[in-house]
């Protein structure tokens, strides 16, 4: 998770930078507006989420015995 803050922290910025060039392109959106940047960020951070958590709890299932013994 923590690459993906990170990851997260400096796309947040770089879209607050860059957000005037893509001003033109929005439709019914203010350029600015926190509530999509609020829930773009949060949308990414709930599939981070789940995509580190399921693989985790597969892992945390099988016997470190097995798994020792298949290497």
């Amino acid at each position: 998770m923590q690459p993906a803050l990170i990851g997260l922290a400096i796309g947040m910025a770089a879209a607050f930078v860059l957000v005037r060039l893509l001003a033109g392109q929005l439709y019914e959106i203010k350029a600015t507006d926190p509530v999509t940047f609020c829930l773009v960020a949060l949308g990414l951070l709930l599939v981070t989420l789940a995509a580190c958590y399921l693989p985790a709890r597969r892992a945390s299932k099988v016997d470190p015995i097995v798994a020792l013994r298949c290497e």
